[in-house]
């Protein structure tokens, strides 16, 4: 690619979680690439915490999040969270200690991640287990309960592991939890979001991985956000291309998380919808596309592009799907 079509950028997708992280580590710095599963799952979830945290009228800076599902999407969403909360200025254990992954044999922790490289820098360290009492063994609900979460995501495959019991745990410790079973498909989410709904009394925020139908609760309508990559990966490659990016970087997609999550309305959120309609795509790719060019530029990783003049830019490389029209002779 590098030789053929040294302009293009190179997408990732659909390897297996140790090739995923390999592949994308060994050519990141060789040619503008990224992999989808891991940075543009990653990105849109993000970008739902963060609509979560305008709901809620609170700072994203305060979240303290639990993964379950330590593959490609889990590791890549602790990952951007790690870089959102760095932006925020946390560092050192108290960064550590805002993102809890688990995987099927429970919380990642240094010395035990089953010799499965991507997990090591996201296992804890034995010493801050002995600060919150917490065992390595411990469930989903205990470490729920030990992190004082206030935001869950699932990317286990495990359908159902959020039952009541787990979003009771996160309603004892947090007023108004934000909570994503973003499994797909269908037969595989982590839970339905009416039941968590339900379980919540209406008072927890929901995205989820597949489409789910609207309900109402109490007289209050809930809609149900699909988090699908299609939010994020065009605008992040259109705005690369448009910069004439040297490489793609984990702040790239935190820009593009952050306008994602700014183009959700009031009225969307008023509904607990955490993701604009996708009627509105094309001018979130736009707003994205033009995020990431600043990101490259400013970080010297881009061309030098005036601030009015990257809107521009962006429209004019957007491809736009006007056919003729063919008549009958």
């Amino acid at each position: 690619v590098k030789t053929c079509f040294p302009d293009a950028l190179l997408q990732w997708e659909d390897f297996k979680k140790g090739n995923a992280f390999r592949l994308l580590e060994r050519h990141v710095d060789r040619l503008p690439s990224f992999n989808d599963d891991i940075q543009g799952t990653a990105a849109v979830a993000l970008a739902g915490v963060m609509a979560a945290c305008r709901a809620k009228r609170e700072p994203f800076g305060r979240q303290r999040v639990v993964i379950l599902g330590a593959g490609a999407a889990g590791v890549g969403i602790a990952h951007q969270l790690r870089d959102a909360f760095g932006r925020e200025g946390l560092t050192g254990q108290e960064l550590t200690r805002r993102i809890a992954v688990l995987d099927s044999k429970g919380l990642l922790v240094e010395g035990n991640t089953g010799g499965e490289p991507h997990k090591d820098e996201f296992a804890w360290p034995r010493e801050l287990l002995g600060a919150l009492d917490l065992s390595p063994s411990a469930d989903l609900a205990t470490v729920i309960q030990k992190v004082q979460a206030t935001v869950l995501i699932g990317t286990s495959g495990q359908p159902g592991v959020f039952d009541r019991s787990i979003v009771e745990a996160m309603m004892a410790v947090c007023e108004s939890p934000t909570i994503f079973p973003l499994s797909n498909p269908t037969s595989k989410s982590e839970a339905k979001p009416a039941e968590i709904i339900a379980w919540s009394d209406g008072r927890a925020l929901v995205a989820t991985g597949s489409p789910f139908d609207p309900i109402t609760h109490k007289g209050r309508r809930h809609r149900f956000s699909q988090g699908n990559n299609v939010y994020v990966f065009p605008g992040v490659g259109l705005g690369a291309l448009v910069a004439r990016a040297q490489k793609v970087t984990d702040s790239m997609f935190t820009v593009a998380a952050r306008e994602l999550a700014a183009a959700v309305s009031e009225s969307d959120l008023g509904e607990g919808a955490l993701f604009p309609p996708l009627s509105e795509l094309r001018e979130v790719t736009a707003r994205v596309a033009s995020a990431v060019v600043r990101e490259a530029r400013d970080k010297g990783l881009g061309r030098a592009i005036a601030d009015d003049e990257v809107d521009a830019a962006v429209r004019e490389a957007m491809w736009v799907p006007a056919y003729p029209e063919l008549e009958p002779v």
